[in-house]
């Protein structure tokens, strides 16, 4: 279409836009902006890669082939079956859904905890969360939301048709579960076909919109026109911008952008690039997003002359572009094949704040295209690592690279360049071996041998369990031609399969041990090896007992542990029903010393056995066996085996829960001796119960007692204090001067409290006087000191109330935050008067004496004074002093604003320098941000709010935007909301639902309204606070609320508790202050005293409300009083027998009988409150499986591990809380073997994820057990030395350090010497212990077993964080000196916490304390190894 054809035609179509001062000012622009439209976001919605959806999302935009065509054949009628579902179950569990909107809240954490760390999500992490929500069966409207807007761009490393592909089945199976679909689940969809490349109808799309009855809004029409626009299709936007018109919607910024993008598509690149004079006709300055389309236009055409003079007018225009925008003009070349051009793009990068993330992702989506060449040109311009974070052995930049080019399937010949070039530019030291790594995880088994054969060439080791990932994906599948293509290789490879390769990865999957040993033979596996043999004897004694026997008796057997295969053997058993075989095998055992090599007593060696028989089978089994049991163990007595008392006793624990006592016999008769134990307990209740009363005695006793002529002292203070009490001053003074002897001191001082309350300072100070004659050494209350000062310094008695302060100074009177208030309102009421002097004098006597510390509030009445005068000058210089002399900068905005408004330029550069030296730059941009917002200069506030680097202080941002709110400034807090849209890390949903709180506040649903389209076009998933907060503004307008509103857990729970209140009403003689006293009392802790008061009032037939049961029964079961708890509880269903504990109840009953070692009734209780439809805690349910751990039960783990798996929701439960304490178990039964087999597959199993077992050794040390130890420290030594896998090995070392036994971890440490190495885990103790006071000797002991795992400079922050929590000053400061004369660098926050020691000590600090918080500091450095670790690559 020629350029003045569409020139005529959008006149047509915008000529609103253009006459923008005829129109009605609510279609001419945004309520609150000065733009018209929505915001322009450039805030980053997603990872690079994706096509553009709208302009206003700065998405990078794919080069696609020039269409004109509307409508696309390849996806007419794409959006089949999504329409809006018409039904929804309704019976669902109270407690589930309560649940699910926590569940919710739990994704949304954790998908915008990824975006924000990397600027994407992994599909991995999507599919979990979207299997979790469908598993529940009760998907929300937001949950649905969330997911869909999740499946364009945030995926880089998803190729696009399979992100599209996700999106469809993500919306057709929530739709199937009963989601309900409005607009905004429609523009999600949009904005995924569009982020995404796909090629679907908009015609159709809106169609099936209307059949769905759900109404397009604008975002609806401006992502059509972005459709159209991405395929050069001018006439199909012409048509939607009609549609447009004729609602009367405005024709926003975005939509330009969308036109330049189409005409540059449609190869009219006049007509793009004049779509910029079309905007300003119109009324609408061209933004950063506006160039940034034209950008992408010329990158697309290789015309880079053409985007240099653009990149210029940009600049001209006071248009700054960011290195996100670079990226995507490099994106947009790449995929047009312009390379060339790509390095003289790559030079303007500036690597600016959240540059790492962005980069990487433009390098995932790179690959993800086929351009890896280009991808590796980026990866090599990332900034480079610090020093103090790097070494030569270290280094891994470009593990995101590597594992991407292998799950896309990169010519191996490329990836041994990359890693090549990365190992020589010192950029990875392990490159090639990261990559073999991800290959072997992916099951690449092609890739994994070209690169082993490359590794080889290199003289790099390749060890046997590199292949376990390989033959594990053959052995579930049954091939075993896969599998000897595999040891094929690895011969080929000159690597030799060891015992566990053949027998767990290898002979599994052949039909028989015959076939095997062909297929080996010809394959060319050595059959005569050691290992081969260990291999076979395993995979034969789980199969043909018989067999084995015979194998076993042979005399050329060679010697081997039974170890090796013990438990072969043991399942072999399980499974066979040859107990004579079985019998022959315990015998040979018993007798043939070839299989026990350590020299044991044969009863050990048997009894061992056995005891690993019985463990291995469930309660179940053992029931279901017990015949064939029973004739093993009577052929084994026939034989004269025994077995040991100690293994007796543990195989007895194990049969007793299966209830076998027959077979407890046969086992007793191979035993000489047994035993019993015995135990006991007692406890002690006290009660504590108390009442006092006061009488008043009025003047008429008085007068009798002075006729009587009787002292009045006690009378005349009680008649004072009823005076006082009722203001009557004048009747008070009277009796003082009538009886001015017998007055005592009490009196005075009340009488002087009621002159302050009464503003007659000269009685006031006379009463003082008196006090001082009668008592010098009487300290007042607080409150009357703080009162009689607030008097004077009123009145213009300044000194007098200076002296007052320092008498209060000499008396130690201690100011609590209600007194410092008070204060405060002194002061201010003082700046009320403009009364400098006495502010000053009166502030600077208490910041001396050291009565208050010194804080904002308090320095603010000062420049308050100031700023009444309109003395900007004079509020500067004190507000200047203040943070000089007390780290306080008071009303500083107040001050910046008074400056922009008066234009004092020299004043504010004064007032600016200033806080960016005291406070940072980054707080004196915020001051000047918010001071330009104040007085409605938008234009300098968004050139402030851009500046590169600057990133979002939520506490600030929260700050001004509840000062809009008090004030009702609606137009300054658009602003800002619109402005803080580029603005790194700035929660958008939270600065929207500041406007909608102001919106609600001032009744204004139109605002609202505006704001929902807003969010939409921001892509913003909205909170369920936000969402209800929106509703409530609609349906107080009688307005339609345009998405399914979300059920609050009162809502939910409502008709659950109607039911339970008509079950048991409230009786009239229930009495309220019963209910108050209760709830007071055990918020104080004095439990007993509500029991008694409880029982009492039950026992006077006293009707008590049931939560008040409740609440006395959480309070008795907190302090573990579980006998008077169930007294309670047996009181409350005497009352009401439908009562039932309440969920935190149920939890606290669970955790008492834990921590009781009762794990039966504990799991009873959990019964129970599930039968109830209650939802138990983390913490209760940890604390059962941790009881059940310590006594043994691991059929109770078992039952508690499925129950909480049939939740269908996700606990958030560690799978590691099973596991360790199954473990535990295994070694309460005495069953080591397998505990330590169990604890071995943890970390041998491929795909491993390395978990913690430190919870296990921990426990083991605590309780001494030597044995076990033994048999562990054993088993992590093997894995490190022979499997690599330190993880083990370093926490058992650290566990030993912790618990102080340095002997036995120094002697690890030598048999083990890449401890050493693991540096991370090594810090990670020291961390954790320099939280802790009184640590400092464990992390020295553990300095002093490996001295160098750590910077000397890391290592002396962590020592001064130790002496500051221990508030050791002397240790600190030798420190300090120590680290000055060895020239180690001291940070700022070590810095910060020796001066706050030195003070503490009344001493001056010798050096220049760092002026921020210690928060600013720890950030500081958290950023620092933050920004280190993602240039490094997690």
């Amino acid at each position: 279409m020629p350029f003045y054809c569409a020139t005529e035609n959008m006149a047509a179509l915008l000529r609103s836009a253009r006459l923008l001062k005829h129109l009605p000012s609510g279609l001419r622009q945004i309520p609150g902006t000065k733009r018209t439209g929505p915001p322009l976001s450039r805030l980053y919605s997603g990872a690079l890669g994706g096509s553009r959806t709208d302009v206003c999302y700065r998405q990078i935009s794919p080069a696609a082939e020039n269409t004109s065509s509307r409508v696309w054949p390849y996806a007419v009628g794409c959006v089949h079956n999504y329409s809006v579902a018409t039904g929804r179950k309704d019976k669902t569990s109270v407690a589930l859904r309560s649940k699910q909107a926590q569940e919710f809240d739990w994704a949304l954490t954790k998908l915008d905890s990824s975006v924000r760390r990397t600027g994407r999500i992994t599909k991995t992490l999507l599919l979990r969360i979207f299997h979790d929500i469908c598993r529940t069966g009760y998907p929300s409207e937001n949950q649905a939301l969330l997911l869909l807007r999740s499946c364009g761009s945030l995926l880089p490393e998803v190729p696009l048709e399979e992100r599209t592909e996700l999106a469809h089945r993500v919306w057709e199976k929530l739709q199937s579960l009963g989601a309900q679909y409005d607009v905004s689940h429609y523009n999600a969809l949009l904005k995924v076909y569009l982020q995404n490349d796909f090629k679907f109808s908009p015609t159709d799309f809106l169609a099936k919109m209307e059949a769905a009855n759900v109404q397009p809004n604008r975002v609806t029409y401006q992502r059509l026109i972005a459709a159209y626009c991405q395929y050069g299709d001018i006439e199909g936007a012409s048509t939607i911008l009609g549609y447009m018109k004729s609602k009367d919607l405005p024709i926003t910024e975005a939509v330009f952008n969308s036109l330049v993008t189409g005409h540059a598509r449609a190869g009219d690149i006049e007509s793009a690039k004049n779509i910029l004079t079309v905007m300003k006709g119109a009324g609408i300055e061209p933004g950063p997003d506006t160039y940034l389309s034209l950008l992408n236009a010329y990158a697309e055409k290789g015309d880079l002359d053409s985007l240099k003079k653009t990149l210029e007018a940009a600049e001209s225009a006071d248009c700054s572009l960011m290195d996100r925008d670079f990226m995507q003009v490099v994106f947009t070349m790449a995929k047009a094949g312009h390379k060339q051009h790509i390095p003289e793009m790559v030079e303007r990068f500036r690597h600016e704040r959240g540059y790492i993330p962005d980069a990487m992702n433009l390098c995932l989506s790179l690959i993800t295209q086929g351009l890896e060449d280009m991808a590796f040109l980026i990866l090599k311009n990332f900034p480079a690592v610090p020093s103090d974070h790097s070494s030569a052995q270290s280094v891994t930049l470009g593990n995101f690279f590597l594992r991407h080019c292998v799950s896309m399937n990169t010519p191996v010949e490329s990836i041994g360049l990359f890693c090549k070039e990365l190992q020589e530019l010192n950029l990875h030291s392990e490159a090639l071996t990261f990559t073999l790594s991800c290959a072997l995880e992916s099951k690449k088994t092609a890739m994994s041998f070209d690169l082993m054969k490359m590794m080889k060439e290199q003289n790099y080791p390749i060890r046997p369990h590199y292949f376990w990932p390989l033959l594990t994906h053959h052995l579930k599948d049954g091939n075993s031609a896969g599998v000897v293509e595999v040891l094929k290789g690895m011969q080929d490879l000159g690597v030799s399969p060891d015992v566990d390769t053949l027998a767990i990865y290898s002979l599994p999957v052949f039909p028989s041990i015959a076939a095997a040993r062909q297929a080996l033979k010809d394959s060319g596996v050595s059959l005569k090896s050691e290992g081969y043999l260990a291999s076979e004897i395993r995979v034969v004694a789980s199969n043909n007992l018989a067999e084995c026997y015979t194998m076993l008796s042979d005399p050329s057997f060679p010697s081997m542990d039974l170890s090796i295969f013990r438990s072969s053997l043991v399942q072999g058993f399980i499974k066979s029903d040859d107990v004579e075989s079985m019998v022959k095998i315990t015998e040979l055992l018993y007798k043939d010393k070839r299989f026990f090599p350590g020299g044991s007593s044969p009863a050990e060696r048997t009894s061992f056995f056995l005891y690993a028989l019985i463990d291995n089978m469930s309660q179940n089994q053992l029931q279901k066996q017990e015949s064939k049991l029973q004739n093993y163990f009577n052929q084994l007595q026939t034989q004269n085996i025994t077995i040991s008392r100690n293994m007796y006793r543990g195989i007895r624990n194990l049969l007793e829960p299966a209830h076998v006592p027959e077979l407890i016999r046969d086992v007793v008769a191979l035993l000489d001796n047994k035993g019993q134990e015995s135990d006991g307990s007692q406890s002690d209740i006290t009660r504590i119960f108390g009442t006092e009363k006061k009488v008043l005695v009025l003047e008429e006793k008085l007068a009798k007692l002075k006729e009587e002529k009787q002292p009045l002292g006690s009378v005349l203070k009680l008649l004072i204090q009823a005076l006082c009490a009722e203001e009557n001053l004048l009747r008070a003074l009277d009796l003082k001067q009538q009886h001015e002897d017998e007055i005592t001191v009490g009196s005075c001082v009340t009488l002087m409290n009621l002159c302050c309350r009464h503003d007659n300072v000269e009685e006031a100070l006379n009463l003082k006087r008196d006090i001082n004659r009668k008592d010098s050494s009487l300290t007042l209350d607080t409150n009357k000191y703080i009162t009689l000062v607030k008097t004077l310094s009123k009145n213009g008695r300044v000194e007098e109330a200076v002296d007052i302060l320092k008498e209060m100074k000499e008396k130690e009177v201690v100011l609590d935050d209600s007194h410092v208030t008070t204060l405060f309102h002194m002061l201010s009421g003082l700046a009320a008067n403009g009364n400098i002097p006495s502010i000053q004098q009166l502030q600077d006597t208490i910041f001396t004496l050291g009565l208050a510390k010194p804080t904002s509030n308090l320095c603010a009445p000062l420049i308050t004074a100031y700023l009444d005068r309109n003395d900007l000058s004079g509020a500067l210089e004190a507000s200047v002093e203040c943070q000089k002399r007390y780290k306080q900068l008071p009303r500083i905005h107040d001050i910046i604003v008074g400056l922009v408004e008066k234009g004092d330029t020299e004043l504010l550069q004064k007032a600016l320098d200033f806080v960016s030296q005291s406070q940072g730059e980054m707080t004196m941009l915020y001051d000047l941000f918010f001071a330009f917002l104040q007085t409605g200069r938008y234009r300098e506030a968004r050139k402030i709010i851009e500046t590169p680097g600057l990133r979002a202080r939520p506490g600030r941002l929260h700050w001004y935007a509840e000062r809009c709110i008090f004030t009702k400034q609606m137009e300054s807090l658009e602003q800002m909301v619109d402005m803080t849209s580029k603005l790194f890390e700035c929660d958008r949903d939270e600065m929207y639902s500041y406007i909608l709180r102001l919106c609600k506040q001032t009744n204004d649903w139109q605002k609202a309204e505006t704001v929902w389209t807003k969010m939409q076009e921001e892509n913003i998933i909205p909170r369920e606070r936000t969402l209800r907060l929106l509703a409530d503004i609609l349906k107080n307008n009688n307005q339609e609320v345009p998405f399914v509103m979300p059920e609050t857990w009162y809502e939910r729970a409502a008709t659950k508790q109607q039911v339970k209140d008509a079950a048991n009403p409230v009786t009239p003689e229930a009495a309220p202050d019963i209910h108050v006293q209760l709830i007071t009392l055990c918020k104080k802790g004095k439990v007993q005293e509500a029991y008694k008061i409880l029982k009492d009032t039950t026992a006077r037939g006293v009707k008590v409300g049931l939560a008040s049961y409740d609440q006395v029964i959480r309070a008795l079961l907190g302090m573990g009083y579980l006998e008077d708890a169930m007294a309670v509880k047996d009181m409350a269903v005497s009352q009401a027998p439908s009562f039932q504990l309440s969920d935190i109840a149920n939890c606290l009953l669970i955790i008492t009988h834990s921590k009781k070692g009762n794990s039966g009734a504990a799991l009873e209780a959990l019964m129970s409150m599930l039968a109830e439809d209650q939802v138990p805690s983390q913490l209760a349910i940890t604390r059962l499986v941790q009881a059940m751990g310590k006594c043994g039960d691991l059929a109770g783990i078992q039952v508690v591990e499925s129950l909480v798996k049939d939740l269908g929701m996700n606990t958030n439960l560690s799978s590691m809380v099973f596991v360790n304490n199954t473990i535990l178990a295994h070694i309460k039964n005495g069953n080591l073997e397998s505990a330590v087999e169990m604890m071995e597959a943890l970390f041998i199993t491929p795909n491993s994820k390395k978990p913690s077992v430190s919870f296990v050794f921990r426990k083991i040390l605590e309780e001494d057990n030597e044995e076990a130890l033994d048999k562990i420290s054993a088993m992590v030594e093997r894995l490190a030395n022979h499997f690599a896998c330190y993880r083990p090995a370093s926490e058992l070392f650290l566990q030993l350090v912790d618990t102080d036994r340095i002997e036995e971890a120094k002697f690890m440490l030598a048999r083990c010497n890449a401890l050493a190495e693991q540096k991370q885990l090594l810090m990670s103790f020291v961390s954790q212990k320099a939280q802790i006071p009184g640590q400092l000797n464990k992390i020295k002991n553990l300095i002093s077993l490996v001295p160098d795992f750590v910077e000397k400079d890391v290592l002396c922050g962590y020592l001064m964080k130790c002496h500051s929590v221990d508030k050791d000053f002397s240790a600190a400061k030798a420190l300090y000196e120590q680290m000055q004369r060895e020239g180690i660098d001291v940070n700022d926050l070590s810095l910060k916490r020796l001066a706050v020691l030195y003070r503490n000590e009344g001493e001056t600090v010798p050096f220049a304390e760092p002026p921020e918080s210690f928060r600013f500091y720890a950030e500081k450095l958290k950023m620092k190894t933050e920004k280190a670790k993602m240039m490094l690559e997690e």
